[in-house]
């Protein structure tokens, strides 16, 4: 073949290729960041506040152990405990949909009941990265911060980061409000007891 028909049968090629793969290619991050956040299933660690801007003095997490335990995986479900001293009414619900990612925080009592704040979050609107996903509120988030007056809470974007072996990040930002969490994804430390969610039965 001459060197410019083989030049354009090349550059044919990757046209016809880059048009006829748009959805595997576009599944790719999240699947990828999926995976890689099962792969820390049964594994805990501890946690650090990294960013918190501006400072608030009545923070709940300041001067607290902060772990989160990769608890529960499935398929299409991973469900994270997070830890807050002796504080173990949350847990991080990461879900596969049919266009991306879900995360939704499932708060409750300590006698297992659901509090009033809980099953807030939102869904991935873009690709992201194997590395990370943001998660906008969604709209019955917002309806539920306005039912409880926490219009403030509005405009949160929640966002998970991991580096393999090295990282796990949690964050919460929204115009004039930045907190982040980082684990130490280097030195797993021993499963903490249950979260509240859970009965102590199971």
């Amino acid at each position: 073949m001459r060197p410019r028909t083989a030049l354009a049968f090349a550059f044919a090629c990757c046209l016809t290729a880059c048009g006829s793969t748009p959805d595997s290619t576009d599944a790719a991050p999240q699947d990828a960041f999926f995976q890689q956040v099962a792969s820390l299933c049964g594994q805990a660690f501890a946690g650090r506040i990294a960013e918190d801007r501006p400072p608030t003095p009545d923070n709940p997490l300041a001067g607290k152990a902060l772990v989160m335990h990769v608890r529960e995986c499935s398929r299409d479900t991973i469900r994270i405990p997070f830890f807050v001293g002796g504080d173990r009414s949350r847990t991080w619900v990461l879900t596969r949909t049919t266009s991306g990612l879900r995360l939704k925080h499932d708060h409750r009592h300590e006698d297992g009941t659901e509090a009033t704040l809980s099953q807030y979050g939102g869904d991935t609107i873009d690709l992201g990265t194997a590395e990370r996903q943001e998660f906008p509120a969604d709209a019955a988030s917002k309806a539920l911060f306005a039912r409880e007056d926490r219009g403030v809470s509005v405009s949160n974007v929640w966002a998970m980061e991991i580096e393999p072996h090295e990282r796990f990040v949690y964050e919460l930002t929204r115009p004039g409000r930045e907190v982040r969490i980082e684990f130490d994804l280097e030195h797993p430390i021993p499963a903490p007891p249950p979260p509240w969610s859970i009965s102590p039965k199971r």
